[in-house]
């Protein structure tokens, strides 16, 4: 059962996760549970106006969906940031990012450790949500001296907020990327989405993953047509 640490520790609802993505607003955020959360923001985003096109900062090393990339090729990294941005098409999308961090099972080493607005860090500390991404969208940041040893990839996704309540899905945005920046600010790798499905309210745009020893990035590109909930049971987190 997920426990999200907002100042309240019901349990987590179906509910509760679809109300996650309405309570993004400044402050504490006091999350029921997962979905409490998005109420508020739904609130806050009606009485906000259109959303401000961003324009892309500088991708230097793209690649394409589906190609695999390591990220070590010059020493031991410690740390790295992955910056996530887009723009939409229809006003009305909310994108929210979040992680999921997996064992080797494929799905989260508990239920705890996945990150996003709502709960802004993992519980090792390693791994945290930063909503101002100045130059980016958002950005979460992995230290990998703290990742727990369990963590054998960390998926980043992308989630339209209220997408099945108000019909909207990844067809309405454009220009969405993630790159993955070195503690030096310098781009290890870059990937941006040059397909937008209509049948699509989630995506899994990249993920790290350790293979040998060593951290890799893939480019996946490929989404689900589920909610913040769906995701939750796709990667092993209850959700009652």
């Amino acid at each position: 059962m997920v426990d999200i640490p907002m100042r309240s520790s019901a349990p987590v609802t179906r509910q509760t996760v679809l109300s996650i993505n309405e309570r993004k607003v400044e402050g504490a955020k006091t999350t029921r549970t997962i979905t409490s959360i998005n109420h508020t923001s739904s609130q806050a985003v009606s009485n906000a106006s259109t959303p401000v096109s961003k324009p892309l900062p500088p991708l230097v090393h793209m690649v394409q969906k589906g190609q695999k990339t390591p990220l070590e090729n010059s020493g031991k990294l410690t740390s790295i940031k992955a910056c996530l941005g887009w723009n939409v098409k229809n006003p009305a999308c909310d994108v929210d990012v979040s992680a999921f961090l997996l064992g080797s099972s494929g799905k989260v080493i508990g239920d705890s450790w996945f990150v996003f607005y709502g709960q802004t860090e993992s519980p090792d500390h390693s791994t945290v949500f930063h909503a101002d991404g100045g130059a980016d969208r958002e950005i979460i940041s992995v230290d990998f001296t703290r990742l727990d040893p369990s963590v054998a990839r960390i998926v980043f996704v992308l989630t339209i907020n209220e997408a099945f309540e108000k019909n909207l899905n990844f067809g309405m945005l454009e220009d969405a990327y993630i790159r993955i920046m070195d503690p030096a600010g310098t781009e290890l790798v870059s990937f941006k989405m040059d397909e937008y499905y209509t049948n699509v309210t989630s995506m899994m745009i990249g993920e790290l993953y350790l293979h040998n020893g060593a951290w890799k990035f893939n480019a996946i590109g490929n989404g689900v047509a589920k909610d913040l909930a769906g995701l939750c049971g796709l990667y092993g987190v209850q959700v009652i």
